[in-house]
């Protein structure tokens, strides 16, 4: 369960254990979403008036092209997680690291703060391999699975 009863927490801290899924609707069309859902524990605990406190853990795993030679790699992402959710009356709630409790102040939702700490820790790019060939800039071959024409065997592409 990743969201939670202000009440509840009021009387004592909760432990997390849920998911986020890859379907669930607070991942934005442009996101780097998850291969399955993404395990998420830890603790919610009051934090002061009007505040909560998350620390966790979240892990799951992404499938993005190599950027050299663009073969599917699986990758597994998995980080600690901090957040501080409060009322929406809350004078400093500008600040990025705050997020607002939902439901008219009566949850609190870690959806929000797993979704960007995921983005933040998803990497942007892979290789499938550190030595990584990448595909021959004239006809498109994959040059991991052998000599082009175009490219002698000598010379690589791996500039980056």
């Amino acid at each position: 369960m990743l969201s939670f009863e202000v009440r509840a927490l009021e009387a004592q801290a909760a432990k997390v254990d849920g998911s986020l899924s890859p379907d669930d609707d607070v991942w934005m069309p442009e996101d780097t979403r998850p291969d399955a859902p993404v395990a998420v524990t830890g603790r919610v605990s009051v934090a002061g008036r009007g505040r909560y406190r998350f620390n966790g853990r979240f892990e799951g795993t992404i499938t993005l092209d190599c950027r050299r030679c663009l073969t599917p790699v699986s990758v597994a992402v998995a980080a600690d997680a901090e957040a501080i959710i409060a009322d929406a009356e809350s004078e400093d709630l500008d600040d990025p690291d705050l997020y607002a409790l939902s439901d008219g102040g009566r949850r609190v939702d870690l959806r929000p703060a797993i979704r960007e700490q995921w983005l933040l820790n998803a990497p942007a790019f892979v290789l499938c391999r550190p030595d990584c060939r990448g595909l021959c800039p004239t006809c498109g071959a994959d040059l991991n699975a052998g000599p082009c024409p175009h490219v002698p065997a000598t010379s690589s592409l791996l500039s980056t």
